[in-house]
């Protein structure tokens, strides 16, 4: 089997993603770890090495690279009962995934990064002028999550999916980004169930 690398920021829930997923299902996996503040996934090595649009993760498998953080859970989870088997939830767990990336990730993620990392007295005026939408959409995917939530214990099926994993990194710190758990109830249960699930390790 090939040895798993995992080109990282420990702060980054992308990358947290694929250490939660290979932790629950107990592969071991290797960290190199990149500070993206001062530019490490940019210089002309990592560029030429690691990931050419230089970003992390990158999952390393073998002398392989995968970049992108889902199709890295994909690639560790595929065979385990992290993907359905049947065909509707299995899609269903894609449209979760495609979510977090297009409506939840972009919004509080972002706020996140502007505000815990960068500081907003040192945001752009083009950043400054996105926190009130980003906020909005922020606000709108954990609505979305909570409501679907309400009476359900996981995204898809009856057990913990790639839907869940993908979600969780960065809701379980939103609040850094200036949102209110406490205003979705079904999200904070959610949450405490992945949280207690064996294997689980924290974010660092």
């Amino acid at each position: 089997m090939d040895d798993l690398i995992l080109h990282e920021d420990p702060r980054s829930g992308n990358c947290f993603k694929i250490r939660l997923t290979a932790a629950l299902l107990g592969k071991r996996i290797q960290r190199v770890q990149y500070d993206i503040m001062n530019g490490e996934t940019r210089t002309s090595e990592f560029l030429q090495n690691v990931n050419a649009n230089g970003r992390i993760p990158v999952l390393q498998i073998g002398n392989r690279f995968l970049p992108e953080s889902n199709a890295a859970c994909w690639y560790l989870a595929e065979g385990s009962p992290l993907i359905p088997a049947e065909a509707f939830d299995r899609a269903d767990m894609l449209r979760w995934m495609f979510f977090e990336q297009y409506n939840h990730e972009p919004n509080i993620a972002t706020l996140r990064f502007w505000l815990m990392f960068v500081g907003e007295s040192n945001l752009s005026t083009f950043q400054r002028d996105q926190i009130m939408a980003k906020r909005a959409g922020g606000e709108a995917a954990l609505a979305v999550m909570d409501e679907h939530l309400s009476a359900r214990d996981w995204f898809v099926g009856d057990s913990v999916t790639l839907a869940d994993l993908s979600l969780y990194p960065y809701t379980h710190v939103c609040e850094a980004g200036g949102f209110r758990l406490y205003d979705y109830p079904a999200v904070c249960r959610w949450l405490n169930r992945v949280s207690g699930l064996p294997r689980y390790v924290s974010m660092d």
